[in-house]
């Protein structure tokens, strides 16, 4: 098969299943030697991996060396035009994208390696996790992962509106299938970590909203029933104070966003 670049891989000798060496995993690092190991370890073997760094501090850039990554370095812009770049960096016809602080669960990693290859993207579903548990709240988020490069594509989908270029998610233009199994996500290993995502997110956004009073009032009023609903009909409830502080700031999201573009 032939790839954008004019190479040829070999097909699997299961025709009914993907040639491992056709796809890469394509990572984002900064600062990520803690979580790196863990999605590395959890790829299927024979996968080539490519790592974007944004100037690491720590050890991330030598340890995805070290386990065979390819690995370039770029200055941060931000989530949209990295990971663009990243695509266009991919030699094989397929790619992989996972998260440093992701992991396939074995059935995700054996349903990868036995893929048909017959539709042009693959959805995986995303459990997060938050101080060591899954959340109801965070579970099964169908999230395109896996496609043929030359069928996907990239836009910003900012939760509160605006012009920032983050929440980002893959389309493809052709057929779509999924893929059973879980990605495991480890975002958020305690409170404090949550909250500096939180307001670096909520952050950012606002630097892409214009701010205005009656923009901070309708969020609030929206954020109050979206904070019921998320706690019953979402079941965060049930997760005991994680799910309850989860939901509260996840409702109030939006309005936190239109309070700091207002002050901005």
């Amino acid at each position: 098969m032939p790839t954008r670049s004019g190479w040829a891989f070999p097909r699997s000798r299961d025709t009914n299943a993907l040639n491992l060496a056709e796809i890469t995993a394509v990572i984002l690092t900064r600062d990520e030697e803690r979580n790196l190991p863990r999605a590395l370890t959890s790829l299927p073997r024979g996968m080539h991996v490519f790592v974007l760094d944004a100037g690491s501090r720590d050890h991330t850039v030598q340890f995805a060396r070290g386990a065979g990554a390819d690995v370039v370095q770029r200055e941060w812009t931000d989530f949209v035009s990295a990971r663009r770049f990243a695509l266009s960096s991919v030699r094989t016809p397929w790619a992989f994208m996972i998260d440093a602080d992701e992991a396939l669960d074995d059935v995700l990693r054996e349903a990868i390696v036995g893929c048909s290859g017959d539709a042009d993207g693959y959805v995986v579903r995303r459990t997060t996790y938050f101080c060591g548990r899954p959340m109801r709240l965070w579970r099964n988020e169908p999230l395109l992962r896996l496609f043929r490069c030359d069928r996907a594509t990239l836009e910003a989908h900012p939760a509160a509106g605006g012009s920032a270029a983050i929440h980002e998610r893959w389309t493809s233009e052709g057929s779509v299938a999924t893929l059973p199994g879980t990605l495991l996500h480890f975002s958020y290993p305690d409170y404090a970590s949550y909250r500096v995502k939180y307001d670096w997110y909520t952050s950012t956004e606002a630097s892409g909203v214009r701010g205005s009073f009656a923009g901070v009032a309708g969020a609030w009023l929206a954020g109050a029933m979206r904070f019921w609903w998320l706690l019953i009909g979402k079941g965060a409830l049930l997760d005991g104070p994680r799910g309850i502080y989860v939901a509260y700031k996840s409702a109030m999201y939006p309005a936190v966003v239109a309070r700091k573009a207002l002050i901005a």
